[in-house]
């Protein structure tokens, strides 16, 4: 007959299921759609967050998902001209004994509540108030930004960090049963035609010709390389 002494049988809790509140809770609690807005540039983000601050909602939990050009306050890495986001992986990484002291920092802004209480961000702000508030504290606004969203109601961001799959997945982005709004919408178009656009050189196309003649003339997996040398002749 069914087991009747363990928590197989008739979806019957365990004791350590039934002791835990919080996982209570969480079953128990409804779903509630975020709303992602979408907009074409950051400054726009500044003057929709200036307008929230004015209406009833200007306290509702939010966060702004942007670059590391716009929210890195590491002295070395904001500094660098093109390769921000290589250099904080390489910090977070460990590589070269080196590490980012700001990313440890990142609890300090990562909770609406402390936000809030402790900091007195009560009503709606921009990315630059975080960036100022992180530097105070010596805390990570671009990853803070990014937890931030987990306890979101409200979630604003360019267009392509809903219109790129990759950007989505690496930001955690999950749109199913979501509100997504987006500002300006006729300029979608423009936007998902540059996030599935990739621009070349010419001197890259001669270098990886040559790179696929050395393939070829050296029987390295010849017809693979091949086409692809065919497609960079019919281009140089």
């Amino acid at each position: 007959g069914p087991c009747t002494e363990c928590s197989c049988f008739s979806g019957k809790k365990t004791e350590k299921d039934a002791s835990n509140p919080k996982k209570k809770e969480k079953e128990d609690r409804p779903f509630i759609p975020k709303i992602f807005f979408g907009t074409r540039t950051h400054k726009q983000i500044s003057q929709i967050t200036r307008e929230l601050k004015r209406t009833a909602y200007s306290t509702v939990p939010m966060t702004i998902l942007s670059s590391r050009d716009h929210t890195c306050i590491h002295p070395v890495v904001s500094n660098s001209v093109s390769n921000r986001n290589e250099m904080c992986v390489e910090l977070l990484e460990g590589k070269q004994g080196k590490s980012c002291l700001y990313y440890h920092g990142v609890h300090k802004l990562s909770e609406h509540h402390a936000l809030q209480s402790a900091h007195r961000m009560y009503q709606a702000w921009d990315i630059e108030d975080l960036v100022s508030l992180g530097k105070r504290l010596r805390a990570c606004a671009y990853f803070a930004a990014r937890e931030l969203m987990v306890g979101a109601d409200i979630v604003f961001c360019p267009y392509n960090y809903l219109l790129d799959p990759q950007i989505r997945e690496s930001m955690e982005i999950n749109l199913k049963g979501q509100v997504v709004i987006l500002d300006e919408a006729h300029n979608i178009e423009d936007c998902a035609r540059e996030s599935v656009s990739y621009g070349v050189t010419e001197s890259q196309l001669r270098a990886a010709r040559e790179e696929l003649d050395f393939m070829v003339n050296n029987n390295i997996r010849q017809k693979d390389h091949e086409p692809l040398r065919a497609v960079c002749c019919s281009l140089t």
